[in-house]
């Protein structure tokens, strides 16, 4: 193994089993997901070009395990081997290598034909289509916000211009003009508090609207 040989890193992977599948000896379909990411660069522009195009898709493990085993005879292929062969039918069951305890996986590579034919590259993602999302939602967000901290501060300083409030919104960050327009927002309702419109009234002349004076 070398770092040279490296392009992309797993960040995490999970067993998973899906019930409604079933396997060549008929128990549950079990396999491992795993997440990798890969930086784009001159160098591997190539291979993702690749990847997306589905060219490079089948992958095999590279992993160590304590006991291998066979599934007609049980014995350990590693100390005592046996005389079934991978693959062959015996007494209708197929002969299975078992993998057992399984102490690493070290290494996951791109194959032309993988041990496991369903081995392979299940979906990619697009860093930048979520990046491009992510920031249209927050150039949104703080347009919003400029928004009210204008209409808040027309409110707690009168004095202060539309365009110098915008000029300030400028230069803070998020997390300063949502601080911003929370504190404009307490000042205004401190300086102008809602009353009502409609005041209650004691007279009582007989117009069964006259209770209630503007």
């Amino acid at each position: 193994m070398k770092s040279k040989d490296q392009s992309a890193r797993i960040y995490t992977a999970k067993v998973i089993t899906d019930s409604e599948r079933k396997t060549a000896d008929g128990e549950d379909y079990t396999y491992i997901e795993a997440k990798a990411y890969m930086v784009r660069t001159e160098k591997n522009k190539d291979l993702i070009a690749e990847i997306d195009a589905g060219i490079k898709k089948e992958t095999s493990v590279g992993c160590a395990v304590r006991d291998i085993s066979c599934s007609i005879c049980g014995r350990n292929i590693k100390t005592e081997g046996c005389e079934h062969k991978k693959g062959n039918v015996y007494g209708g069951k197929i002969c299975c290598y078992l993998l057992s305890e399984p102490t690493d996986a070290y290494e996951w590579s791109f194959v032309a034909v993988p041990a496991q034919k369903n081995a392979g590259v299940i979906k990619s993602f697009n860093p930048s289509e979520e990046r491009e999302k992510l920031a249209e939602w927050a150039r949104e967000y703080t347009d919003e916000l400029k928004s009210d901290i204008v209409r808040s501060a027309a409110t707690v300083i009168p004095g202060l211009t539309g365009e110098s409030v915008g000029e300030i919104c400028d230069a803070l960050s998020l997390k300063s003009l949502k601080a911003l327009r929370d504190a404009l927002r307490m000042s205004a309702q401190k300086n102008m508090p809602v009353i009502r419109q409609l005041e209650s009234s004691d007279c009582d002349n007989g117009n069964e609207n006259s209770e209630y004076k503007i």
